[in-house]
C-alpha cells in the first residue's frame, strides 16, 4: 500500500543530491572549528538570514535552548505565547536546566502576540519581580495554522523591546515557509530579531539539524552554551553537507507544498463531517476539525491509515492536523482526500 504520510514535515527524507554530498564531504573536529563543511554551512546560514554568524545545533529544541541560556542567566525571564513550541512542547528545558521563568501570553489565531500586551508583560524594576530578558517569537506558528509573521509585526515587537532593552529571538523552525508564504526573503523576516533558529529537518528535507543565527558575539557565547548541554560535534559536516544541499536546492520549492496544503484544505472543506475556512492556510499546516458526532479524531485517524493516509489527532477531541512537505504530490493530495471522502462517511 503506498503511504500518505501527513503528520508532520519532519518525515522528509534526504534527497539523493545529499545522500552524495554526505557520502563525498569533507570533515574535520568541529569543537576544534576544523570540519570545513560545517564552517561553510554557518556561513551560508549567516548570509541567508543576514546575521554575522550561525552555529549548527542538532535540534531546533536545542537552538531554541541554547538561545534562552545565552540571553537570560537564572532567575530571568522571558515573554512568550500560549501556544508557542517552545513554551508547549520543549518540556520546560529553559526552567529546567536554565533557571529561566517563562511569562506566558495569548497568541492570537495568526500566531502574533499584541504588542501591547506584550509591553504589559514586561517586568518594572522591583525586587519582587523576575528581570525581563527576552521575548519570544515564532515564525510560521506551528499550532496557529502555519501562521508567519511578517516584517512589519516583527518592527512592532521591536520598538517594545528596544524600548525596555529586551531581546527578541525568533523560533524560525519554518522561516523559509514563512517567506515563501510572504513572498520575500528571511532576512527582511529576521532583520529585528537578536537571534534566529532554523530548521534543516523538516521541509527542507536534511536528515538532522537546525541552525542557530545571530551576532558573532552571541554566536560566541553560544557555542559554549551548545557544548554544556552536549551539543558539540566532532565529523559534523557529514551532517552538514546535506544541509547545505538544503539551502541550495530546497527553499525555492517550499510554494509546491503550501499550493499542495491549499488543495487538501479545500478538498476537506467539500467532505461532510469536516470543517475548517481554506482560507486560513497560509503555509504547509493544515488544521480541521470533525464534526461528527459519532466519531472522535483519534478513531478517524485510526480508520485513515488503514486505507493509507496518516494524519496527527491532536488529543482526545475532535482537531486533527496535516503537514505537507516534499514527499507529497499533488496526485497524493488527490488520493488522500478520496480516502477521506470513504472513511468519514463511515
Amino acid at each position: 500500500m503506498h503511504i500518505i504520510d501527513l503528520r508532520s514535515d519532519t518525515l522528509t527524507r534526504p534527497t539523493p543530491a545529499m545522500r552524495a554530498a554526505m557520502a563525498a564531504a569533507e570533515v574535520g573536529d568541529d569543537v576544534f572549528g576544523e570540519d570545513p563543511t560545517l564552517n561553510r554551512l554557518e556561513e551560508m546560514a549567516a548570509e541567508r538570514t543576514g546575521k554575522e554568524a550561525a552555529l549548527f545545533v542538532s535540534s531546533g529544541t536545542m537552538g531554541n535552548l541554547v538561545s534562552q541560556l545565552t540571553h537570560c542567566g537564572r532567575g530571568d525571564e522571558t515573554i512568550l505565547g500560549d501556544q508557542s513550541h517552545v513554551f508547549y512542547y520543549e518540556q520546560g528545558g529553559a526552567s529546567a536546566l536554565g533557571g529561566i521563568h517563562p511569562r506566558i501570553i495569548p497568541n492570537l489565531p495568526d500566531g502574533k502576540m499584541d504588542p501591547a500586551e506584550i509591553e504589559t508583560a514586561i517586568r518594572p524594576d522591583d525586587v519582587h519581580f523576575p528581570r525581563s530578558r527576552l521575548i519570544i517569537l515564532e515564525n510560521t506558528h506551528n499550532r496557529c495554522g502555519g501562521s508567519p509573521l511578517n516584517a512589519d509585526y516583527m518592527q512592532s515587537v521591536a520598538q517594545v523591546a528596544r524600548r525596555y532593552n529586551l531581546k527578541i529571538h525568533v523560533d524560525g523552525a519554518r522561516i523559509f515557509n514563512a517567506a515563501a508564504a510572504l513572498q520575500t526573503d528571511v532576512r527582511s523576516l529576521a532583520a529585528d530579531a537578536d537571534s534566529l533558529s532554523f530548521c534543516l529537518s523538516k521541509g527542507l528535507a536534511a536528515p538532522v539539524g537546525s541552525l542557530l543565527c545571530g551576532s558573532r558575539d552571541f554566536i560566541q557565547k553560544a557555542r559554549r552554551n551548545r557544548k554544556i548541554v552536549g551539543g558539540g560535534m566532532r565529523q559534523a559536516g557529514i551532517l552538514a553537507a546535506a544541509g547545505i544541499v538544503a539551502l541550495e536546492e530546497m527553499t525555492e520549492r517550499l510554494c509546491e507544498d503550501h499550493d499542495n496544503a491549499r488543495k487538501l484544505a479545500e478538498g476537506l472543506a467539500e467532505i461532510r463531517g469536516l470543517s475548517l475556512n481554506p482560507e486560513s492556510i497560509r503555509s504547509n499546516i493544515v488544521f480541521f476539525d470533525l464534526t461528527r458526532e459519532d466519531m472522535g479524531a483519534q478513531e478517524l485517524a485510526q480508520g485513515l491509515e488503514k486505507s493509507g493516509v496518516r494524519v496527527i489527532p491532536l488529543g482526545p477531541g475532535k482537531r486533527l492536523r496535516a503537514v505537507t512537505h516534499y514527499h507529497i504530490t499533488s496526485e497524493d493530495i488527490t488520493q488522500a482526500l478520496a480516502v477521506f471522502r470513504k472513511v468519514t462517511a463511515g
